[in-house]
């Protein structure tokens, strides 16, 4: 996951020596927040749902991979023991621009990215991809630990407790379903699979022409390939364990 934002005043937001184009300011914290993209109406994609977003997993968070960024270019700085100057010597990025990618008050664009990059010697990826920690083949989330799952759909939020992305294909969360909130009119269809378990409230999940009101305790599982709907039609919140198999 995202590491620590590094500690230190931020630079500046109009600092002169700042080049056009190193990136974009940003207050730490800006970005989209867990199901609450203004621009991505619930339902607009077909292809879009939960259960994608659930199989995607917590280090596809653009927050979680832009607020990590900075650290990592920090941490590589100060193991080569180069200066602000130094490293702008060897990038063509200015100290001011590599000052607030580090503190994330600016978010570097590609250009950017791949200077710092190939001065630090390290790939792309390495700035954008997730760290892992744990040997590959188990991933312990204690409940305090879990991680936020972005989403375009409104009114859900979701918390992972599946492993990353990429080395398992069953991906789970836990859902909050906002009183009212829905997938949208749009039917979604996606590959792979997804099963609901209900732990408190109630939602109703339409699979085709067929409608399953869940309950505590009541589960769905069905193909995703079918067109398939979801809302939570009571004045409660819902909460429920949502499960996604995506395709090897």
């Amino acid at each position: 996951m995202s590491d620590a934002l590094a500690a230190g005043a931020a630079a500046p937001t109009d600092d002169p020596t700042a080049a056009p184009g190193d990136g974009i300011e940003a207050a730490p914290g800006d970005g989209p927040a867990p199901g609450d993209d203004p621009t991505a109406a619930p339902g607009d994609d077909i292809d879009a749902g939960p259960g994608n977003d659930i199989a995607s997993g917590p280090g596809d968070d653009p927050t979680a991979v832009v607020s990590s960024i900075g650290p990592k270019i920090r941490r590589l700085r100060t193991q080569r023991r180069l200066s602000l100057q130094q490293l702008s010597n060897r990038s063509d990025v200015s100290t001011a621009a590599i000052h607030k990618v580090e503190q994330g008050t600016m978010v570097p664009t590609i250009t950017t990215l791949l200077k710092l990059a190939a001065a630090l010697d390290r790939p792309v990826s390495y700035f954008v991809d997730e760290e892992q920690a744990t040997p590959p083949y188990v991933v312990f989330t204690p409940a305090a630990e879990r991680k936020p799952i972005y989403t375009s759909h409104r009114g859900i939020d979701l918390e992972g407790v599946s492993g990353p992305y990429g080395q398992y294909l069953v991906a789970a969360a836990v859902a909050e379903v906002a009183p009212g909130a829905s997938s949208g009119d749009s039917p979604l269809r996606h590959a792979g699979e997804e099963l609901i378990l209900m732990l408190s409230g109630s939602l109703e999940v339409d699979v085709e022409d067929r409608t399953f009101r869940l309950d505590r305790g009541d589960s769905v599982h069905f193909h995703t390939e079918h067109e398939h709907r979801w809302r939570n039609p009571t004045r409660r919140r819902a909460r429920a364990v949502w499960m996604a198999l995506r395709p090897a």
